[in-house]
């Protein structure tokens, strides 16, 4: 699976997670040159509280494209130390 944005891939592997439907790719497929944290945080009730980067590169932006879940709850193990993407990045085969 490839994780595209802005015509990149920012993301490859061929150990992805589908949890809900989206893709969790191992956190260090994840290119380190286009990522910026970010504050915005959310909380899923079965996974847990959700952790944000946002996609920077050169003046483009992509703000909280990738969600994470540094400390996820015991139902929701598979997705620890994962990444899933969503907005403008594309999941791909």
């Amino acid at each position: 699976m490839k994780a595209m944005w802005n015509d990149e891939i920012i993301a490859e592997s061929d150990d992805t997670v589908v949890v809900e439907g989206n893709h969790y790719f191992p956190r260090e497929s994840l290119r380190e040159d286009v990522l910026k944290p970010s504050e915005t945080h959310t909380v899923c009730p079965w996974k847990g509280r959700a952790s944000y980067y946002t996609l920077q590169k050169d003046d483009v932006q992509s703000q909280d494209a990738v969600w994470y879940y540094p400390e996820p709850k015991p139902d929701a193990k598979a997705v620890r130390d994962r990444v899933a993407f969503w907005k403008d990045v594309k999941v791909v085969a």
